[in-house]
């Protein structure tokens, strides 16, 4: 793992230990280095350290977070952190009583992912121009996109060794190192075909890559750039629905349970560990069926 300039030895020591043993992914490790720093700057500030730190200087760092406004959804995320940090000092016995133990994450409203409509999808997915390298490279992503569920990550970092295009399978290497098998339709199968033969020579330049989606300078593409793509293509494609970068895992989804699709089937292909995670795309589902029923039903 590359570490950056960190204030405290012992935040660089946990996610050594975190990236070396469980498997996490880089993003995950950001975002706790983050949320360890920021927490670690406030106690400075109030005359303590990470080993030292209390109950009530955690639930004062806490208050101070409600004054300053931020989201009960990024200090649900910040105690995650602590309590994954502090867990680890009690394991290794730095510190013999855990700070975090009694303290209960926020309550949050559950938030529906948002969700395009399969017309909104079809608008966007035959947006791209095929006869531009970069448009027909797009347009196979955006198609493997809607017909696997993958996540932006996992999409932009996907390897030519990854595909199996004769099967129609891809193999994804998800969070925690966990691997999965997730089938392509027909369709995304034959744009990945095409563009691999038109359009993938191009961007490379005759550079040697097993990247399956290089960007113009044959590298691998950031899932920011991705997502700019996306926001493009809606904005072409006329739709001003809420987007987010995984708006076409959530799609994907959605409309299998739409469709008739069982739960755990939906589990398997998204990678969720927990049931839970992927019960929240039933309540979208339902969501839509009665906003169907309300507008369609001759006794509403």
């Amino acid at each position: 793992m590359t570490s950056s300039s960190s204030t405290e030895p012992l935040i660089d020591t946990f996610l050594d230990d975190l990236w070396s043993h469980k498997g996490v992914s880089d993003n995950t490790l950001v975002s706790y280095r983050t949320d360890l720093q920021h927490f670690h700057r406030y106690i400075s500030k109030h005359q303590s350290t990470l080993i030292k730190v209390s109950s009530d200087n955690v639930r004062e760092y806490l208050s101070f977070r409600v004054e300053q406004g931020y989201a009960k959804s990024s200090t649900a995320r910040l105690l995650s952190s602590l309590r994954r940090f502090y867990g680890y000092l009690i394991r290794t016995k730095m510190i013999r009583e855990d700070p975090i133990a009694l303290i209960e994450s926020p309550k949050q409203a559950r938030h529906l992912p948002d969700a395009l409509t399969e017309a909104q999808i079809d608008s966007l997915l035959n947006e791209p121009n095929i006869d531009d390298p970069i448009e027909c490279r797009d347009k196979a992503m955006l198609e493997v996109l809607y017909a696997s569920g993958l996540r932006v990550t996992e999409l932009v970092s996907l390897t030519m060794e990854q595909m199996s295009l004769n099967q129609g399978l891809v193999r994804i290497v998800g969070k925690g190192g966990k691997e999965r098998l997730v089938p392509l339709g027909e369709l995304a199968v034959s744009e990945v075909m095409a563009y691999i033969k038109s359009a993938r020579p191009i961007l490379l330049n005759e550079k040697t890559s097993d990247v399956l989606f290089p960007s113009k300078r044959g590298k691998m593409m950031t899932r920011q750039t991705f997502w700019h793509r996306i926001k493009l293509y809606a904005l072409r494609a006329g739709i001003s629905s809420p987007l987010s970068p995984h708006t076409l895992r959530h799609a994907f989804a959605t409309h299998l349970l739409n469709h008739g699709a069982d739960l755990r089937v939906v589990q398997l292909l998204l990678g969720h560990t927990d049931l839970s995670t992927t019960q929240i795309y039933t309540h979208v589902a339902k969501a839509r069926l009665q906003q169907i029923h309300q507008t369609h039903h001759p006794r509403r």
